[in-house]
């Protein structure tokens, strides 16, 4: 009988379990780099071709956006850069506008009373006023102090200060009265304006308040003349004008 004939190939071992994972792996992670998953390169070492990151490294990792990418070509930029500068600038012109100073105004109203008192070298005398406060300030207006000097043909007759004033919201208007005690002595108005105390009708009052906002302060004067009969005991209320 014939020998049976044997081919000289042998047949091949099975595949090791290491070299068959490779192949599983492969199939399934396309290569890095590569768009129809056809073997041009390398896999992603990060993802390994899933497009998916480890779960606990995200802030670990740097990704990288292509220079073509349409997120890195924002739609209308000068539009929202325009809004945003006009935006800003309308913020500015606001704050400009309701924190800019604006002035604070002393308007003496009238006279209320006036008393006068005869002794024989001097004449004293009472005399209560009231003012108006304007504050045009978007903010409230603190009034530190109010000075009143009384003067009767340029001498200093009488000063009144008042310091326990309160503030002036913004926007409005207050109004102050206050007594003023000046003293004329009989000796200085002879020699400086008339032989008879009595012809002197009129009073110079300067009024001074310093006033603080917006962390600074600021001094309103004003100057004004009132009727006074020193022939009488009393002056009847009148308007200044």
């Amino acid at each position: 009988m014939g020998i049976p004939w044997t081919s000289s190939k042998t047949t091949e071992a099975p595949h090791c379990p290491a070299a068959m994972e490779k192949v599983k792996t492969l199939k399934f992670f396309p290569p890095y780099g590569s768009v129809n998953k056809t073997p041009t390169g390398d896999t992603c070492p990060t993802c390994r071709g899933t497009g998916r990151i480890p779960r606990g490294q995200e802030d670990q990792l740097v990704a990288v956006i292509p220079c073509n990418d349409v997120r890195l070509k924002p739609r209308r930029t000068k539009l929202y850069v325009f809004i945003s500068i006009a935006f800003c600038l309308l913020l500015c012109c606001l704050i400009l506008f309701f924190v800019f100073p604006r002035s604070v105004t002393i308007n003496p109203v009238s006279v209320l009373s006036v008393m006068v008192y005869f002794n024989p070298q001097r004449v004293d005398m009472e005399v209560t006023n009231l003012i108006n406060v304007t504050n045009e300030n978007f903010v409230p207006v603190q009034i530190l102090d109010f000075t009143v000097q009384g003067l009767v043909y340029g001498t200093v007759a009488g000063t009144k200060k008042i310091s326990n004033l309160t503030s002036i919201q913004s926007r409005s208007q207050k109004s102050v009265s206050f007594t003023a005690k000046p003293t004329i002595n009989l000796f200085e108005i002879r020699s400086l304006a008339h032989p008879s105390f009595l012809n002197f009708h009129s009073t110079r009052l300067e009024m001074t308040m310093n006033i603080s906002y917006l962390s600074h302060t600021e001094q309103v004067t004003v100057d004004t003349y009132e009727y006074i009969d020193c022939g009488k005991n009393s002056t009847t209320p009148h308007p200044v004008r």
